[in-house]
């Protein structure tokens, strides 16, 4: 029973599946963890952590390449999201806490609708566009579970949580479509202030001048 514990990894974020997740490794815990998980090939969760404790659904992630390993043990890793869970319990047993956990995927196959996903696109497009981020993998109508491609570059952490624990592609996508696009306008205004903030209060006559 004990094998079948999968390690959980708590962070301040929402990994997706299919996305990429660079991390350094530095607690001794964790390293400890992940010595494992790599000798092992195994996967291990990422679940998101805030101040009332670990949220239910998480999403598991293989490493993927080490890409750096320090003499005193730390380590800078390549991971990807791979799996939703939802914990079913919790074991602090080791150094580091472990879940039972139980693997979902849709309850349905249902395809969103094309225009959905044209409009959540576009969202998209817009938003990287303004944030010049870079995205795993290029989004492509048709993508059963393109909706998770599509929500790489959104910062907002409960929103992601929602998404991560839909059942449902259509369900997902039809979120997306009214989300994106008031989320890059939203994205675009901070951008703006942040350009001008630092101009404010700042004359640009010379002294002497009228």
């Amino acid at each position: 029973m004990q094998d079948s514990l999968l390690p959980l990894f708590p962070l301040q974020m929402v990994l997706l599946p299919r996305t990429p997740l660079p991390l350094h490794i530095f607690e001794d815990r964790y390293k400890e963890m992940f010595a494992e998980v790599i000798r092992t090939k195994s996967e291990f969760g990422v679940v998101q952590a805030g101040e009332k404790g670990i949220v239910n659904t998480g999403c598991s992630a293989t490493v993927e390449k080490v890409l750096t390993e320090y003499p005193d043990g730390r380590m800078d890793v390549l991971a990807l999201g791979r799996r939703r869970f939802e914990i079913m319990r919790l074991n602090d047993e080791r150094a580091f806490l472990r879940g039972a956990v139980q693997f979902f995927d849709d309850d349905d196959a249902v395809p969103a609708e094309r225009e959905m996903q044209i409009r959540a696109l576009e969202g998209f497009t817009e938003l990287q566009a303004l944030s010049g981020g870079h995205v795993f993998g290029e989004p492509k109508l048709g993508d059963p579970h393109l909706s998770f491609q599509l929500a790489q570059l959104v910062e907002d952490l409960n929103f992601k949580q929602l998404l991560l624990a839909t059942r449902s592609e259509a369900e997902r996508i039809r979120q997306l479509a009214g989300f994106l696009p008031e989320y890059a306008l939203r994205q675009k205004h901070v951008s703006h202030m942040r350009e001008v903030g630092p101009r404010n209060g700042h004359s640009k006559l010379k002294p002497g001048n009228p």
